[in-house]
């Protein structure tokens, strides 16, 4: 394998081909195009012991082939041919793009490994690696485990030099997530600010493209429980559409039961699996619609977290006003113009007076808010600097 050019030959390593749906194709689509505007030598490499996810059938499967077959032609549009793998490890699993005598030298070569959501579970080949950078998407879990002794959480973590956090107030006075003896960088998603740029005209409502009901994340900590699942959060707005001045959509895949609910409260309802599908689709969405209102999980929002969504900067960079649960990223974010945090309904019907009071001046603000904050050279390069890279 060729000596790597410029700042260095970087591993990202995540979740792209177990959950190959549009959001997270952005995700790290951003990440790598990010890395290689800086001069770096990114690939994307998925190889673990976990079985995919399967989209049309909702469920894991260890047939890797549909999902490669979907995501493989987006990296290599983008410039990626040859610079990813796919290989299950687990029995009977395959390994696509690089030959298995490439990726284990790839570890080799390497500079470092960024675990983006630190999904990807360090082997003995990935401690060949230099450096292992672990990028934590979503807080609170990983954190809560080590703190109560779980060696598994510990043992993950501890593998990786490195810490960053989507939880942007981890460690800080107000946020009740416990560090678990680790030191926790801040970062946020970044955003390849070129793929949201358009000149769409703004539709009449605000969405937002979401899950309904989780299972099997939620966790006790100190006697408390912590919920993952979104369902809880939307049912405490459930009446805003009967008193907001403009139409809210939810994108989402849910029972019929839920769907006439919804409808019944005056929500626009679309099914979300068929936009989540297609990347042009999920852009061409998010780009159309007049802004986001969503909500944020418990897991977030109690603990202060400080954590914001990689789909809400989408909106964003798209130059389209949000409106979303508070987390405390108010710490790290302006608020107040083109962005909104809100804990209350009246919060939210205060914020969307405002914007629709001066619509497209919160348009530029979010645009403003998106280059300044989330513009992917700015979030990775600091990434990198912050990790010696």
């Amino acid at each position: 394998m060729a000596q790597p050019s410029g700042r260095g030959r970087i591993v990202v390593t995540g979740i792209l081909f177990w959950y190959p749906l549009a959001g997270v194709t952005y995700q790290f689509l951003h990440y790598l195009l990010g890395l290689r505007r800086l001069g770096y030598d990114p690939y994307y490499v998925e190889d673990s012991g976990r079985y995919v996810y399967d989209p049309g059938l909702n469920d894991l499967t260890p047939q890797a082939d549909a999902n490669v077959a979907r995501v493989a032609p987006i990296l290599e549009a983008n410039g990626f041919a040859g610079k990813w793998a796919f290989r299950g490890a687990y029995p009977g699993g395959r390994c696509f793009g690089l030959s298995e005598l490439e990726l284990d030298q790839l570890y080799r070569d390497a500079d470092a490994l960024l675990n983006v959501t630190g999904a990807q579970e360090l082997r003995e080949e990935h401690l060949r690696c230099k450096r292992r950078i672990y990028v934590e998407s979503d807080p609170f879990s990983a954190q809560v485990k080590a703190a109560e002794g779980d060696r598994n959480a510990l043992a993950a973590l501890a593998a990786h030099d490195t810490h960053f956090s989507f939880g942007e107030n981890l460690g800080r006075p107000g946020c009740d997530v416990p560090t678990a003896g680790f030191t926790w960088l801040p970062t946020r998603q970044p955003v390849a600010l070129g793929l949201w740029r358009h000149s769409f005209p703004p539709g009449e409502r605000y969405t937002t493209i979401t899950t309904w009901k989780n299972k099997g994340k939620d966790v006790t900590y100190r006697g408390e429980t912590y919920y993952w699942t979104k369902d809880r959060e939307f049912e405490k707005v459930l009446d805003l559409p009967l008193r907001a001045q403009v139409p809210l959509e939810l994108a989402v895949s849910t029972t019929e039961e839920v769907r006439q609910r919804l409808l019944a409260h005056h929500w626009h309802v679309r099914e979300s699996l068929p936009l989540s599908s297609d990347l042009d689709s999920y852009r061409g969405y998010i780009q159309r619609s007049r802004g986001e209102f969503t909500v944020a999980r418990d897991q977030y929002t109690r603990p202060n977290t400080g954590w914001f969504s990689d789909r809400t900067a989408c909106y964003l960079a798209a130059g389209r006003p949000v409106i979303t649960e508070d987390t405390g990223f108010g710490q790290h974010l302006p608020t107040g113009r083109g962005l909104f945090a809100f804990r209350t309904i009246d919060d939210v019907l205060a914020a969307i007076d405002a914007i629709e009071a001066d619509y497209p001046g919160h348009c530029r603000a979010a645009g403003e808010i998106a280059a300044e904050y989330f513009a992917a050279e700015k979030v990775i390069g600091q990434l990198m600097a912050r990790a010696g890279l």
